[in-house]
């Protein structure tokens, strides 16, 4: 009651004080808690009408003033640089095999992609011919084998070549005599010992002796004999009468390579009609030939000496690459699928690639230099722009830029991007989730 009565005589008497435009006294604590209670103000007015009204001088400035920002503009652009830049050190950068290089110019190869089939190189690969009429005596490679060029390889046995060398050693045994008699005869012609007639009797017989053994010569040559060791054989056979090497016929590999095939045995006959006519095929595959067919539109494109990147055909094979170049693009179209045949000879030194496997080439069919040229490696993608990571003093720093042509390996630069500068070019997905980190702490 004694509460009521104080606060009725306060607000009767800061009426009338205001009524007055007197100056109101300050108020004791205990009727200050009173006023409080009743939801009057000090002033008497009601506390939630005030605070409804619009406020002046300091309270009525309003909370966005740039004026009263606690963010003001530069902070944020300082912010929003700190969100793209990554900081760390040289030993994290090392730790973490981010790889950098230097950026500056280079040059984008367009490719023409065309399957095609792996073949041996026709200029590397050779059969050993049956050469004369005979039987196999002996077979000394096997399948897979590997042959030196010239090293004999089988032997025939075989009466052509008997017959060859007994000819030629009766000729030169011959001309040997007719040699001697001629000498003799010119002695005795110059003593005046001989007639004329005796002497051009015994110059004919010595002229015609040396053109046999000529033309015995010329026939060991073409079955492959060579007549100097036909007749240091013969005088082997001389001191071993037991063996004989007159019936034998050494077959020789044409090239280094493979016994890739063999076609007969021991025993077989060879050389006549019907009889198989060669015994092995030897071939190198160092260097393998690739066909393409080429349609016609994308002919004009292809260039011999242009360069080629091969890969197998078979899916997830893609790891495994080879470069080869066009060394032939035939002038003729086929009739049937209007292609022409184009040859690329590909090196082939651990025999990796094998004659019959399909594959796909790459044909390089144009070559454009670009001012600014960079991994694929180091281009990332955030919010949906290409961007790249600059090496600075604190770490890396994001980069958008414009990319522009790319083949397989690299982009061109465009926009964004200056030569000189040192990007992250391996592990750059660990400086977009780091950068991630950092946009995601500035959130919260």
């Amino acid at each position: 009651m004694r509460i009521l009565l104080s606060a009725a005589v306060c607000a009767l008497f800061l009426a009338a004080g205001i009524a007055l435009g007197a100056a109101v006294p300050a108020l004791p604590a205990l009727l200050r808690q009173a006023l409080d209670g009743t939801g009057l103000g000090p002033d008497g007015r009601d506390r939630a009408v005030a605070t409804d009204r619009p406020r002046t001088g300091a309270d009525s400035q309003p909370h966005d003033d740039p004026s009263h920002d606690d963010h003001p503009h530069g902070a944020e652009h300082a912010a929003d640089h700190a969100q793209d830049v990554i900081r760390m050190r040289a030993d994290q950068i090392t730790g973490q095999d981010i790889a950098t290089q230097r950026v500056g110019g280079g040059t984008l190869a367009r490719h023409l992609l065309v399957p095609g089939t792996i073949t041996p190189d026709t200029d590397r690969i050779a059969r050993v011919p049956a050469r004369v009429v005979g039987t196999v005596a002996e077979m000394r490679k096997r399948l897979g084998d590997a042959v030196q060029a010239n090293e004999v390889v089988a032997i025939l046995d075989s009466r052509e070549v008997a017959d060859a060398k007994s000819e030629f050693l009766t000729a030169q045994v011959q001309a040997e005599l007719q040699t001697i008699n001629f000498e003799r005869q010119q002695k005795l012609l110059a003593s005046r010992s001989a007639s004329e007639a005796a002497f051009e009797t015994a110059r004919a017989a010595y002229l015609e002796t040396r053109l046999r053994v000529d033309l015995a010569r010329q026939k060991l040559s073409a079955l492959g004999l060579d007549a100097a060791e036909v007749a240091a054989a013969q005088k082997r056979d001389e001191a071993t009468p037991n063996q004989s090497s007159l019936r034998r016929y050494p077959l020789r590999a044409p090239l280094a390579g493979r016994i890739v095939e063999r076609k007969v045995d021991v025993g077989t006959a060879v050389g006549k009609e019907g009889d198989p006519a060669d015994l092995y095929t030897v071939a190198d595959l160092s260097t393998v030939w690739i066909e393409l067919s080429v349609p016609t539109l994308d002919l004009a494109q292809v260039r011999e000496g242009a360069r080629v990147a091969v890969t197998p055909g078979r899916a997830g094979a893609a790891e495994k690459r080879a470069e080869g170049r066009v060394i032939f693009v035939s002038p003729f179209l086929n009739a049937d699928t209007r292609s022409a045949r184009v040859v690329v000879t590909l090196p082939n030194p651990d025999g990796a690639w094998r004659p019959g496997t399909f594959v796909t080439a790459e044909v390089e069919i144009a070559r454009d230099t670009v001012p600014v040229r960079i991994p694929k490696a180091a281009v990332q993608t955030i919010e949906g722009k290409s961007v790249v990571f600059v090496r600075n003093a604190d770490g890396f720093e994001k980069r958008p830029v414009e990319l522009g042509p790319s083949d397989d390996e690299a982009y061109a630069v465009t926009a964004g991007l200056e030569p000189g500068a040192e990007i992250a070019t391996g592990n750059t997905f660990l400086l977009k989730a780091e950068l991630g980190k950092a946009d995601a702490d500035h959130d919260h």
